[in-house]
């Protein structure tokens, strides 16, 4: 009887309510409802009732972008049966225009449309969406809702409220940063009745419904909140929360008198490897919640430290760009998007303070913390130093530069990085980075955007004019950043050494990896090879097709790979592989393997006196 009574405060606490009648006063913007409880093929019927609208016709829209992904995924594309009708019910005329635009006519009647929604995770390579940011509807099971993948908006009327209704099998839970009430149907079904200022905020607040699986807890004034789901049942979410705990209480003392958000939700989602599931790993941030995806198939050490460094950036984007950000990022367009100039801000910023709140907080030491920026730089150099990192934001949906976003990671950390010396070193130790971004919240906030053009001067203004010409210089311009001039200045030494490797091997981490889509081995993107392939000609990407005339697939490809570990220098190779579906014999000669690579370490000369203590500035604050 304990037990039962416990479950049952346990669902009324959950849900926020008891025996509440969903109320729908009378309601003039834009209501959406959702059914996740009748399903056709695992499709969802959307519908969405409007507003009088008075125009002869209009446009209706699902996102091509959002924010957080700079790529375009075309949402469009999952849309099936679209159909638009008046107060009657009666059809009215639609033209789709291209895969996330329609057409209505005779727009002065209409009353609803209604659409089915296909998911991503159970289609071939996902239809190229990214996992985090994509959407699962699996009967019974779980449904991952990124909500601009269920509902629309009509052109020009991005700032109506929504009324967003989701009729849910009665077991299963949300977990969300949004507030709601719920009602109960009958023993199979449920409804959630969510209220949303504008399209945006929609756009902003994923949901993952499913059986709970969910914890909570308090760091400072911030309620976390996880949700799990575990593919097979493998993991738990108090298997996470001890190292979550830590994690996320580090990071709010990292962060100090910042508090812009009083909850912030967590949707894990632990995908199934032995059937078609999401597959890729990673997250998706929103400015109070977060996405993440990975795979069950690791051990729970290494899920751990995974959730950790993901779940680690993403947190910190509740200060960028949730309170500070540019006009492109507040008045997005999600189908036709100007990108803002400043992603060393919205992901470069980030992703340092992802780092450096673990050295600071005692997560990790020095070495380590130095080790971390030294991949950055051999990762960095990969990319072309001479680009202007502005230029590359702006244009980053483009085919120029699409393909450089991974080093906003990177670069842009180091921006971040060697900005937050230059402010210590201006300041006597006084001022930061982390200063910077309170001071530059505090002036904006999340509904005060800022100016693209304006805010390096704006910058400048609150910190240095040298800080200024610091972005004219290495964000604005072509000079790449000189790593070690910077970290002299905290009495670090930057430099190039030469490490041994394996032929295809350098430690433990292979230069080849598995397309597991595609059934085939390629050389990996986005890391420097050593001389013996630069020498045999491999290039990123290249598909390994045979060694020595052994084929090499996907079922075979351990032992030819784990036995070039037995090869000494002087022997002929002879690599064939596929570069732009045409097969190429690359010939050549073993040598004894190496690579360049950059690392960090103390200069002993500088262990007292100001410099020491400059480094302690920025590294304890």
């Amino acid at each position: 009887m304990k037990t039962k009574l416990y479950i049952l405060i346990t669902i009324i606490a959950f849900l926020g309510c008891k025996g509440h009648q969903i109320k729908t006063d009378k309601f003039s913007g834009i209501s959406a409802t959702l059914n996740l409880v009748e399903l056709t093929n695992d499709k969802v019927k959307v519908t969405l009732t409007f507003p009088k609208i008075h125009k002869k016709n209009t446009i209706f829209c699902i996102p091509k972008t959002v924010p957080g992904t700079y790529s375009t995924n075309n949402y469009g594309q999952f849309i099936e049966n679209f159909k638009a009708t008046d107060k009657d019910g009666e059809a009215i005329a639609v033209k789709q225009l291209d895969q996330n635009r329609w057409e209505i006519s005779a727009v002065s009647q209409l009353a609803q449309v209604n659409y089915e929604v296909n998911d991503t995770y159970d289609i071939e390579k996902e239809g190229g969406v990214f996992s985090p940011a994509g959407t699962n509807i699996e009967t019974g099971r779980n449904f991952m809702l990124n909500l601009y993948a269920f509902v629309g908006y009509i052109e020009g009327m991005e700032n109506v409220p929504y009324q967003l209704e989701i009729k849910r099998p009665a077991t299963f839970y949300p977990t969300t940063a949004l507030p709601f009430i719920s009602e109960k149907n009958d023993f199979a079904s449920s409804n959630d009745l969510f209220k949303i200022d504008r399209y945006f905020e929609l756009t902003d607040n994923p949901i993952m419904y499913a059986a709970p699986d969910t914890l909570s807890f308090r760091t400072g004034n911030m309620e976390i909140i996880l949700g799990l789901y575990s593919a097979t049942g493998k993991y738990k979410a108090q298997d996470i929360k001890p190292a979550l705990v830590k994690t996320m209480t580090a990071q709010k003392n990292f962060l100090g008198n910042i508090d812009n958000t009083n909850k912030y939700a967590i949707l894990l989602y632990l995908s199934d490897p032995s059937k078609l599931d999401a597959r890729g790993s990673g997250a998706l941030e929103h400015n109070n919640s977060t996405v993440v995806v990975f795979s069950e198939d690791v051990k729970l050490e290494t899920l751990e430290q995974s959730i950790v460094d993901v779940v680690s950036h993403e947190f910190f984007h509740i200060l960028t760009p949730l309170n500070v950000h540019s006009e492109e990022i507040h008045y997005f367009d999600f189908n036709n998007p100007k990108m803002s100039k400043h992603l060393w801000m919205y992901e470069g910023v980030t992703e340092y303070f992802a780092q450096l709140f673990q050295v600071n907080q005692g997560l990790c030491d020095e070495t380590e913390f130095y080790e971390r920026m030294a991949d950055k730089i051999n990762t960095s150099k990969q990319f072309d130093d001479t680009v202007p990192f502005t230029v590359m934001s702006e244009y980053i949906l483009t085919e120029t530069h699409k393909n450089s976003f991974y080093n906003v990671y990177q670069k842009g950390a180091l921006i971040a990085m060697c900005l937050d010396i230059q402010l210590r070193e201006l300041s006597n130790g006084e001022r930061g980075i982390l200063d910077l971004m309170q001071e530059l919240s505090k002036k904006y906030g999340k509904d005060r955007p800022f100016d693209d053009n304006k805010i390096v001067k704006e910058i400048g203004k609150l910190t240095h004019p040298d800080i200024e010409k610091f972005f004219n210089t290495y964000v604005y311009g072509e000079t790449p950043i000189p790593y070690a001039e910077f970290l002299e200045k905290v009495g670090l030494t930057a430099r190039e050494k030469s490490i041994k490797t394996d032929y295809l091997f350098k430690e433990k981490v292979p230069y080849v990896d598995i397309d597991t889509d595609n059934g085939t081995i390629y050389f990996r993107k986005r890391i420097k090879f050593n001389s013996f392939l630069e020498q045999m000609g491999v290039k990123s990407g290249d598909i390994l097709v045979g060694i020595n005339e052994t084929p090499i697939t996907i079922t075979n490809f351990r032992e030819p790979i784990v036995a070039t570990r037995q090869w000494k220098p002087g022997m002929d190779v002879t690599f064939l592989i596929k570069r732009d579906e045409k097969e190429i014999v690359l010939k050549g000669k073993t040598n004894t393997p190496s690579v360049s690579e950059w690392e960090i370490v103390k200069s002993e000369a500088t262990e007292n006196g100001k410099v020491a203590q400059l480094r302690k500035s920025w590294l304890k604050g």
